[in-house]
């Protein structure tokens, strides 16, 4: 039975990398079929310069090939903050558990052994597409709002930044060259601080550090500010109620409306009501809005 093609009006676009000739073209027409848009190349480094012209949504990367092997291919990947948060699956005949594990280690979000199952590849292909595509847009949100956002391994090096945080980062020469953060930004990792604030000619930066946030990275929040501007929006202004601020507070934490209703003691459909008469009161339309407005208010 044919899937049904993904029905994002926009076609996802794929990167296929793979020296076979008869995968490319099996891979191609499946996904064709399913609602993509297909980019081909038959070597890593033709999937480098690719790369150079266009972000697709996900790539398919074979492990195995002349010259530049799929899995280094990744690491050069993951190792440009442009082309970081594209979900690399990998694709290889390779299935012993030390291949698997370099293929995760260099940044893949998934392995697929050949021969290749195509009905199974392509819900994997969807899931991540769509995740990555969920995720982005909540971190380019983020930077609407008027802040900046880094993710940070275990390691020290920076896995992903957002749009404006990669713009601030640069203007106080807050990474290393190799990926790493400078000790000044890295203070917000550790000590008995959770922010740290740098200046420069005459621009304020201050990190936050909002704690892990899932497979071993650390989120840290930037937001930039003129070092004479006037003082930020207040919420007093906004005259929410105790409650609203309770749950206010809550969002701005990352807590769901599940469990803000679990720790305020109130129904889901309560929470939902209040977060109506927070984003009138506050002049915003969404969730991420509202909680930016209340983390720069607890700056």
């Amino acid at each position: 039975m044919k899937m049904l093609a993904n029905p994002d009006p926009q076609r996802p676009v794929v990167l296929v990398v793979d020296d076979d000739p008869a995968s490319l073209g099996m891979l191609c027409d499946t996904l064709e079929g399913e609602g993509y848009s297909v980019l081909v190349a038959r070597d890593g480094d033709a999937a480098l310069e690719r790369l150079e012209l266009v972000a697709p949504d996900a790539i398919l990367l074979d492990a195995v090939m002349p010259g530049l092997s799929g899995f280094d291919t990744c690491r050069l990947i993951k190792a440009n903050p442009v082309l970081a948060h594209i979900p690399v699956i990998f694709m290889t005949g390779l299935s012993e558990t030390p291949h698997v594990l370099e293929g995760f280690a260099c940044g893949g979000v998934d392995y697929v052994v050949k021969p290749l199952r195509a009905q199974e590849l392509v819900a994997r292909l969807h899931t991540h597409t769509r995740n990555a595509r969920i995720t982005r847009l909540a971190r380019e949100a983020v930077d609407v709002a008027g802040f900046g956002v880094v993710l940070v391994d275990d390691l020290g090096r920076v896995a992903w930044r957002s749009p404006q945080a990669a713009l601030w980062l640069q203007t106080v020469d807050g990474t290393t060259a190799d990926g790493r953060l400078s000790d000044s930004v890295n203070a917000a990792l550790g000590g008995d601080s959770d922010q740290v604030r740098l200046t420069l000619a005459g621009v304020q930066l201050t990190v936050r550090n909002m704690g892990r946030v899932g497979m071993g990275e650390t989120m840290l929040l930037l937001e930039q500010r003129s070092a004479s501007a006037a003082a930020p929006f207040q919420l007093e202004n906004a005259a929410l109620t105790p409650r609203e601020t309770e749950v206010l507070s809550w969002l701005a934490k990352g807590k769901t409306n599940r469990d803000i209703g679990d720790i305020l003691g109130m129904s889901h459909r309560t929470v939902n009501k209040h977060l109506e008469h927070i984003f009138e009161k506050l002049g915003v339309e969404t969730r991420a809005a509202a909680a930016a407005l209340a983390t720069r208010h607890l700056l």
